[in-house]
């Protein structure tokens, strides 16, 4: 029976894959995921990528909105936004099974000009659609590539700029061609979050994002919204707030180590925060974790 872009993310997964499920590629930007059962919930600002159901179901809020999705379907990001995401259908016989890909914005920019194609007017930064044919292919020849690693360093290059092809060329392409267009007003935001991103431990004046998106401040915090569904203040205090559970369920750290790590002045405005978020203390939620993870091994 010939490889299947299942069969082969199966592999890798089920070789590779940490507690958590994740098992990375050497292709950068591309990443398997397994479940042998249904998750709790997972908060996470995630980048502009798509994921690829191969098998189980997933639920996705973003705000108000939501999606449940399955087999054969794919969820495309457009934009930094906060997901609370769930596996929802995985077992030890038929394991939640995807493969997702951080988009490259620089290689969607070169293609979209080589195209000559149309940016789609600014819409929702998460959607849905069946996974077209051409896309699944071109992952299959990507995933068996990462099994010949002394044909990776040759040939993994074209075949990421192919699978961005076929993305940009299928049911996705209107809305991932914004992302090629750098003065859009969606990618001027993004400058933004990549500021946040990266000196999200900081005050950070709104002026200062603002004039990084070569925006008024006034049309910035529109846009921001727009794009992300909060506020630049709420969007920080999401970052901290997931790397500080990070801090507190994997590397074991105190609330108030983690609480200070991540910029918070205040350990118990950190704990309200935290406990509104995620539904649970710091201290019970990382011994939630570990009992999980002990259940798990």
């Amino acid at each position: 029976m010939p490889d299947t872009l299942l069969h082969v993310v199966a592999r890798h997964a089920a070789a590779h894959a940490d507690p958590a499920g994740l098992a990375l590629t050497p292709v950068p930007g591309l990443t398997t995921i397994r479940a042998t059962a249904p998750t709790g919930l997972v908060h996470a600002i995630t980048k502009p990528m798509v994921c690829m159901v191969l098998q189980g179901t997933k639920h996705v809020a973003l705000g108000a909105q939501t999606f449940t999705f399955g087999a054969g379907d794919s969820l495309l990001v457009t934009a930094d936004v906060p997901c609370v995401s769930q596996i929802t259908q995985a077992s030890v016989e038929a394991p939640y099974l995807s493969v997702v890909l951080e988009l490259d914005l620089a290689l969607i920019a070169e293609l979209v000009l080589e195209m000559k194609a149309v940016p789609a007017d600014e819409g929702a930064a998460v959607r849905v659609e069946p996974t077209d044919a051409e896309v699944a292919d071109a992952a299959l020849r990507l995933m068996r590539l990462v099994e010949r690693p002394a044909a990776m360093p040759i040939l993994h290059a074209q075949l990421l700029r192919e699978l961005h092809y076929w993305l940009l060329a299928g049911r996705h392409g209107p809305a991932i061609r914004r992302l090629g267009w750098p003065q859009a007003p969606g990618q001027r935001i993004a400058r933004a979050i990549a500021l946040v991103r990266a000196e999200f431990t900081r005050p950070l004046p709104v002026e200062r994002l603002a004039a990084e998106a070569k925006m008024s401040v006034s049309s910035f915090h529109q846009h921001f919204r727009a794009v992300t569904s909060l506020s630049p203040l709420q969007f920080q205090k999401q970052l901290r707030l997931i790397e500080a559970r990070r801090l507190v369920t994997s590397e074991g750290r105190s609330a108030s180590s983690a609480a200070f790590a991540v910029g918070y002045e205040s350990v118990s405005q950190f704990t309200r925060e935290y406990g509104r978020m995620f539904g649970r203390s710091p201290m019970k939620d990382a011994a939630e974790t570990r009992g999980a993870l002990d259940t798990v091994a």
